[in-house]
């Protein structure tokens, strides 16, 4: 009898342990992945990657596409937790709103699950850390927005310097150059629309030569955007091509730079100038430079071609790796930020990692 009442015993323990295991194990966590839209080509490559990690850990995931609509990647959240998920990704489809994002925090905490917030900012600068130190089971994981305008700014003005008179088109000594912005109230966009031309003029300056000039003077905004919020190379391409047809070199006051905040739109804008018998990559027709921001495999291989100038690389694969590290820590039932230690950290806010930029020119 002593030895039966042990083996049930035994049997209880083993069935209390399995209810209360919670995310211990990669067959009892089941992660849900809410990206803003599919549509975006370096989100694609995140979600390539951030899928061969999860895959490769053996973890349960199931991706969402929110489809630019912040009720549609809300709702997704709701139905994903009630039927059992228990980890958030989140790629937040309003970036920057604290309303949105502490909405989903709010979700997450109410369910007693960690939510790891990636790519698009959940919080303005001036507001950094009212989400994310709201929740202790809450990271975010992206980049530091100012460095991609920074970085890439220095690039355009070293380039235009070392280029002046092949930029110059009509030779008046003045740098014509069209910026497409992305989504208004994005911080990445605001900041990349920002510096990419401060620090472009300000190395143009300091070689003596005069600042970039907006190519239409009755823009007071100095940029173009994409009105649906999604980087498209769509919108660019319409942009550029309605552009061409007024200001060419025809009529002498040719476009003669041109700033995207994505590598997408640096896409469309090839096109819209391909169109034209612009930058072909056949060593005999004009190339108009075009900068962009991600080094998508894409413009990687335009600036290839010789069909694109420069980029600068946001690391899909090193966001998908971070994004994993956390998502393990939560499998392994360790604190959502632990061995972080090798990640830039915010200096503000604890839980918020930086995957660093770095320019891409094809050399």
């Amino acid at each position: 009898m002593k030895k039966l009442l042990a083996v049930v015993m035994a049997g209880l323990m083993t069935l209390a342990l399995a209810a209360c295991g919670g995310t211990g194990g990669s067959d009892e966590l089941n992660v849900g992945v809410f990206y803003y839209t599919y549509s975006d080509t370096y989100i694609s490559s995140v979600r390539t990657a951030l899928d061969a990690e999860l895959t490769e850990a053996g973890i349960t995931f199931q991706n969402y596409d929110g489809n630019s609509n912040q009720t549609t990647q809300n709702e997704q959240i709701d139905t994903a937790i009630a039927q059992g998920t228990n980890l958030l990704i989140v790629n937040i489809v309003t970036s920057g709103s604290v309303d949105a994002s502490q909405a989903i925090v709010d979700k997450a905490e109410a369910a007693g699950i960690p939510v790891i917030f990636f790519n698009r900012a959940v919080e303005p600068d001036e507001e950094e850390g009212v989400v994310l130190g709201s929740y202790d089971q809450c990271a975010f994981v992206g980049t530091d927005a100012p460095e991609a305008g920074h970085m890439q700014g220095q690039m355009i003005g070293d380039y235009v310097v070392a280029n002046y008179d092949a930029v110059d088109l009509n030779g008046d000594g003045v740098i014509s150059y069209a910026m497409f912005m992305g989504q208004l109230g994005n911080v990445e966009a605001i900041y990349r629309t920002q510096y990419a031309v401060e620090d472009a003029n300000a190395t143009l300056t300091a070689a003596g030569y005069p600042e970039l000039e907006y190519f239409d003077a009755s823009n007071t905004d100095k940029y173009q955007v994409d009105q649906d919020g999604n980087w498209s190379a769509t919108a660019a391409n319409n942009y550029m091509t309605t552009n061409l047809s007024q200001y060419n070199e025809s009529s002498g006051n040719m476009i003669e730079l041109v700033i995207c905040n994505n590598d997408g739109m640096a896409e469309g804008v090839i096109s819209a100038l391909n169109d034209r018998g612009y930058n072909l990559g056949d060593g005999s027709s004009t190339t108009i430079p075009v900068f962009g921001v991600d080094a998508t495999d894409a413009a990687k291989q335009l600036i290839a071609d010789g069909k694109m100038t420069g980029t600068i690389k946001q690391d899909a694969e090193g966001m998908a790796s971070a994004i994993a590290h956390l998502t393990k820590n939560v499998q392994a039932g360790s604190e959502l930020m632990a061995d972080t230690d090798s990640y830039n950290i915010s200096p503000n806010v604890s839980n918020k990692i930086y995957i660093p930029y770095g320019v891409y020119t094809g050399e």
